[in-house]
């Protein structure tokens, strides 16, 4: 089992991680990169305008996302997923083998 820091190493080392504690079977963090967003991409309206506005394109800063559930149980990706100091604290943080 890992400390906090050592997972955001395997996270930057583009793994999957995870920790024991956590309740929801199945749960775990990767890191999504930076990436040019382009307005022909974008679905949502605000972002879309402030890409337009950009010229076309706008820099999508790198984030840490987390599957995870919903409060009915169904699947759902919460992105910009921040730690708890218990996250922080706990040293039983995993790497997941894909």
């Amino acid at each position: 089992m890992l400390k906090f820091g050592d997972a955001i190493e395997a996270l930057k080392a583009g793994k999957k991680v995870t920790r024991k504690g956590w309740n929801g079977k199945g749960m775990f963090l990767w890191l999504k990169p930076a990436v040019e967003i382009k307005a022909e991409w974008c679905k949502d309206e605000a972002l879309k305008k402030l890409v337009v506005e950009n010229g076309g394109t706008i820099l999508g800063l790198g984030t840490i996302c987390m599957y995870t559930h919903d409060g009915t149980g169904r699947k759902a990706i919460l992105t910009g997923w921040l730690a708890s100091q218990s996250d922080m604290l706990m040293e039983d943080w995993i790497i997941l083998e894909d």
